[in-house]
C-alpha cells in the first residue's frame, strides 16, 4: 500500500466509511464546545448504546456490561465481559477533553471606549492569531447556588478584531499579541446585555442565583473538508476531540456484538475509556491524568470483582494503556522543523509517538503492542519523534505511566497547525485510529 492510497473506499451502502466517520467526528465537535459538554455528548452516546451510568457515592457496580462516569470534565467508561475476575487485566485508551483557548474571568465584563467585552485568560498554548477575525460563542457550565450544574452555550456573540494593516504597517513582518490587552472578545455596545445574564437565563436562573462559572470562548464555525477529493478535513478542537470521538467509536464498535461479551480474543479483560481534563494546562485537578479518576476507576472496579489487595495491585501492573493524543506531521512550508529522517504525513496513518527523554511513554515493549493493534486493524502507523533542537510536547502518558505503572504507549493523529483555532488532519487518519484502537480492545 502507498502513501496516497486511501483505506477500504466503501460500506455496503456505498458511502465511504473514513468520511462516515469524520461526519460524526464533526458533529461531535460541533456538540462540545467546552470539555464539560464533550463528557455530556459521549455520556449521551454511551447511555444510548445500554452502558449505565455509576454514581460515585454509591457502591461500586462490575456487573457484565458497560457503565460510564463523569467527573466535571473527565468521562470515565468501562466494559466489564462475562467471566471477569481478579485474573482479568485492564485494556485502557486514555485522551483528553479539553482544548487550548480562553478562560472568562471571574467578572468577565469589561467596558472600554464605547464597546462591551470579554474579560478572558489564556488557557494553555493556543496560537493567538489564529483566533483573531472569527465568530466566538461562550460555552461551559454554571453552578448555581444550591451546587446544582446547568451546561449552557450561546451561538455567536464575539469576535477578537485584528488592528487594521493601515494602522500597523509592519502586521505582516512581525505580529506580537499582547495577551492582556489584544486576546479581549468584542461583545457589544456599551448598554447591552451581560453574558452572564444571557447565559443564567438560559438556565433558567436569575443571575444572583449564579454561584460560579467555568466558562470558555469557543469557535463557532463548523468543521469541513477541503482537497481535491475532500480528502482533509479542517475543525475546531481536533486536539484531541479527534482521538476522544476515535476512542467512544471503537469503544462502542469492540462491544457492539450484543450481551456481555467481548470478542473471545480478549481474554476477558475489561476495556476502559478514560477521558481526562486539563491536559492542556498540565492535568494537576480531580479530573486530570495527574488526578485520581482513572486510578478510583480501576481499583474500584477490582475490587468489586472480589480482587483482594494484592490482586488489585497486579491487575494494575499487568494492564496496558494507549494515550492517544494529537501529533505533528510534516509542514511542507517549514521542513526544518522537523526530524531528517522521520517524517510523518496526513492520510498515512497514525502515529506512534517517541521520546527519549520519556515526554511520551513509549518502549519497545509498547511498539510492538501498538504494531500489533494496527495490523490487527488493517491499518498503515508511522513513527513520530522530535527534531534535537525543538523539544516535544508531553502528553497524559507519562504521567499515566508513572502514577500507575502500568505499560503506556503513546499514540495519536497527525495534524497541521495545531493548537489553532481551526486545526486540519486528514479523513483516513482518524477513522484509522478508531479501527487500531478498537482492535486493541479486541485483543490484539
Amino acid at each position: 500500500m502507498s502513501v496516497t492510497d486511501p483505506l477500504p473506499p466503501v460500506d455496503d451502502a456505498g458511502d465511504p466509511p473514513a468520511r462516515l466517520h469524520a461526519d460524526d467526528l464533526v458533529d461531535f465537535v460541533a456538540a462540545s464546545p467546552s470539555s464539560f459538554h464533550a463528557a455530556a455528548e459521549g455520556a449521551r452516546r454511551l447511555r444510548e448504546a445500554g452502558f449505565v451510568e455509576q454514581d460515585e457515592t454509591l457502591p461500586w457496580d462490575a456487573s457484565a456490561g458497560g457503565h460510564y462516569l463523569v467527573r466535571d470534565g473527565a468521562l470515565m467508561a468501562w466494559w466489564v465481559p462475562e467471566g471477569a475476575s481478579p485474573a482479568s487485566r485492564f485494556r485502557v485508551v486514555g485522551s483528553h477533553t479539553d482544548s487550548p483557548g480562553f478562560k472568562l474571568k471571574p467578572d468577565p465584563q469589561l467596558f472600554q471606549h464605547g464597546y462591551s467585552q470579554l474579560g478572558v485568560e489564556v488557557y494553555g498554548g493556543p496560537l493567538l492569531n489564529s483566533w483573531l477575525d472569527r465568530e466566538l460563542g461562550v460555552a461551559g457550565r454554571l453552578v448555581s447556588t444550591d451546587g446544582e450544574q446547568h451546561l449552557v452555550r450561546t451561538g455567536p456573540v464575539a469576535r477578537i478584531p485584528q488592528l487594521a494593516i493601515h494602522l500597523d504597517r509592519g502586521a505582516n513582518d512581525q505580529l506580537t499579541l499582547d495577551k492582556q490587552q489584544h486576546t479581549a472578545p468584542l461583545l457589544d455596545m456599551v448598554g447591552g446585555t451581560s453574558v452572564l445574564e444571557v447565559l443564567a437565563e438560559q438556565a433558567g436562573l436569575r443571575p444572583r442565583e449564579v454561584a460560579g462559572h467555568d466558562l470558555v470562548v469557543f469557535p463557532t464555525e463548523r468543521g469541513g473538508y477541503f482537497g481535491d477529493f475532500g480528502q482533509f478535513l479542517a475543525c475546531p478542537r481536533l486536539d484531541n476531540l479527534s482521538s476522544l470521538h476515535a476512542s467512544l467509536t471503537a469503544l462502542l464498535a469492540a462491544t457492539a456484538d450484543g450481551g456481555t461479551d467481548v470478542p473471545p480474543e480478549a481474554g476477558g479483560d475489561i476495556a476502559v475509556l478514560a477521558g481526562f481534563d486539563h491536559e492542556e494546562i498540565g492535568s494537576a485537578s480531580r479530573s486530570g491524568a495527574n488526578g485520581p479518576v482513572l486510578e478510583d476507576v480501576l481499583r474500584r472496579t477490582a475490587r468489586a470483582l472480589g480482587a483482594d489487595p494484592d490482586q488489585v495491585d497486579a491487575m494494575i501492573t499487568g494492564s496496558s494503556c494507549l494515550s492517544a493524543d494529537a501529533g505533528h506531521a510534516v509542514h511542507p512550508n517549514y521542513p526544518g522543523h522537523h526530524d531528517p529522517v522521520n517524517r510523518p504525513l496526513l492520510g498515512a496513518g497514525p502515529l506512534l509517538k517517541i521520546n527519549a527523554n520519556q515526554r511520551y511513554a513509549t518502549d519497545a515493549v509498547g511498539s510492538a503492542l501498538w504494531r500489533r493493534a494496527c495490523d490487527a486493524a488493517g491499518v498503515r502507523t508511522q513513527p513520530f519523534v522530535s527534531k534535537n533542537t525543538i523539544p516535544c510536547g508531553s502528553t497524559i502518558g507519562p504521567l499515566t505511566a508513572t502514577r500507575l505503572g502500568l505499560r503506556v504507549v503513546d499514540v495519536g493523529t497527525p495534524l497541521l497547525s495545531m493548537h489553532s483555532a481551526r486545526e486540519m488532519c486528514a479523513v483516513d487518519d482518524v477513522y484509522a485510529l478508531s479501527l487500531a484502537l478498537a482492535a486493541y480492545w479486541r485483543g490484539a
